[in-house]
């Protein structure tokens, strides 16, 4: 049998390391895309997230916009205008019931399946803030004097972080003028009642010339 000789030997030896540079090429070259690829898909992810954020802000915006009216009304045309929503979204004997004595309830009436719901409107102007005073009055007249299997406060303005912490642990729903834009540009009330507006509401004061 024949010896390689001491040329084919570096030959091979020559091939082999050529060969083995090409996969470590190949291998850095696959690395290096996968890196590149990595960092578009997170700056894609990036760009979506804005994009939906700038969406929502937006969204508020125009819902906002349709409330302009709002802070025209006096206490009793803005719990109309409350009532009118709720029939308007299939609720049944709805009735304005808020005065003096009212204890708290200004609107009542039936949701569509059945539950009894009692709301309190506060028509605010737009850069002021409902607080957790009034949400714990709210919670301690809503069921016990008024029977509420689901308790509503509507503003029309934010509500402060501590008052949306308090509803949340008690299980109010709180309605904020951001919600309240929605709610008037056709969004069901039933759609709201389920929200954690302890993590899913803002407590951000509008500016008095803000739209």
């Amino acid at each position: 049998m024949d010896m390689p000789t001491a040329g084919e030997q570096q030959n091979d030896t020559s091939a082999e390391g050529a060969f083995m540079g090409t996969v470590l090429l190949v291998g850095l070259a696959a690395i290096v895309i996968a890196i590149a690829a990595a960092r578009m898909v997170r700056a894609g992810r990036r760009e979506a997230q804005a994009e939906k954020a700038r969406l929502a802000e937006e969204a508020g915006r125009q819902a906002r916009r349709s409330l302009e009216t709002v802070w025209t009304m006096d206490d009793r045309q803005f719990e109309e205008f409350v009532a009118h929503l709720c029939r308007r979204d299939g609720c049944t004997d709805v009735k304005r019931v808020g005065g003096a004595g009212d204890l708290g309830a200004d609107v009542m009436g039936l949701l569509p399946d059945g539950r009894w719901f009692v709301i309190q409107c506060k028509r605010y102007a737009k850069h002021r803030t409902v607080g957790s005073r009034d949400i714990q009055t709210f919670n301690g007249t809503a069921r016990l004097e008024h029977g509420a299997d689901v308790p509503v406060f509507v503003a029309s303005c934010v509500f402060t972080k501590p008052a949306r912490a308090f509803a949340a642990r008690h299980g109010l729903c709180l309605i904020d003028i951001n919600l309240l834009g929605f709610w008037n540009s056709g969004t069901p009330l039933t759609s709201f009642l389920d929200l954690d507006i302890g993590r899913s509401g803002s407590h951000h004061r509008l500016r008095p010339d803000a739209e």
